[in-house]
């Protein structure tokens, strides 16, 4: 149990996701990822898509949790001042609505394959491992962070930029994730093309979001926790708009050769 709480486990960790996050990368340009809009039989079992979510995405607010109230006896006489305990809000309120209020919005009678559910379940964990190591056990002994993180930092670029970032994002991912679920009124089962917001430049306007969260949660906490976050997020989804884009532009051709829409970067890609 003591090798979870050592520096030299940490960063062998981070090192780890950073080459596991290029192999998903590539390898989702090859296989669809099936959950969502991908969804597919040969991923084998399925649940019901709201337990899914609630399972997957739940570990990663009770582990960043526990690291938090653990870390008083671990840092006894270490004084964690006003940023600690922003970035620990921020982050568990994304993880509070993705984990108890998100699935309870889904419609439908969807599936999520099991295996897709037990491997977000592993990255959750490991993700607010990480998240929570650093704030809470790296950062309040490091002498760079330990001197960076006092109330000043809330006045510091790097911690407005972020924060304007990640709530930006956050809007555009409740948004875009709101016009998704009122695409098709009661009793239709017709596929539409989302419009409205930035769905009028991209086929992945929640990804778009969710990508400038964790931009902006890396640059306001200034850490390498923070950028293999936002690194893995891209990783993931950006391959998955590509396969999102493509599915779409077979079913809305027309549609497609208008608008010339982009896949999760507007204007760009």
């Amino acid at each position: 149990m003591e090798n979870i709480y050592s520096v030299e486990f940490f960063y062998d960790l981070l090192f780890i996701l950073f080459l596991v996050g290029l192999v998903v990368f590539v390898a989702l340009y090859f296989v669809d990822a099936g959950y969502g809009k991908m969804r597919s039989d040969k991923w084998g079992p399925a649940m019901n898509n709201k337990a899914g979510w609630l399972l997957m995405e739940a570990p990663v607010f009770f582990v960043f949790l526990y690291l938090y109230f653990k870390s008083f006896n671990f840092n006894d006489g270490v004084t964690m001042n006003a940023p600690y305990w922003v970035f620990f809000l921020i982050f568990e309120f994304h993880y509070f609505q993705r984990s108890f209020i998100f699935p309870f919005l889904l419609k439908g009678k969807g599936k999520m394959p099991f295996v897709i559910m037990i491997l977000s379940f592993i990255w959750n964990v490991i993700n607010g491992y990480i998240q929570g190591y650093f704030l809470f056990y790296i950062a309040p002994t490091d002498p760079y962070y330990a001197q960076a993180y006092t109330l000043s930092w809330l006045t510091d670029p790097r911690f407005i930029i972020g924060v304007i970032l990640f709530f930006t994002g956050w809007g555009i991912n409740m948004h875009s994730d709101h016009v998704i679920r009122n695409l098709r009124k009661p009793g239709d089962t017709k596929h539409y093309l989302p419009k409205k917001g930035l769905y009028k430049y991209v086929t992945s306007a929640n990804y778009f979001g969710e990508i400038t969260e964790w931009l902006g949660f890396a640059i306001m906490t200034w850490s390498y926790a923070g950028l293999v976050f936002f690194w893995f997020s891209c990783c993931n989804l950006i391959p998955r708009s590509n396969a999102i884009y493509k599915k779409y532009e077979e079913e809305f051709p027309d549609e497609f050769d208008r608008k010339k829409l982009k896949r999760i970067i507007p204007f760009i890609y």
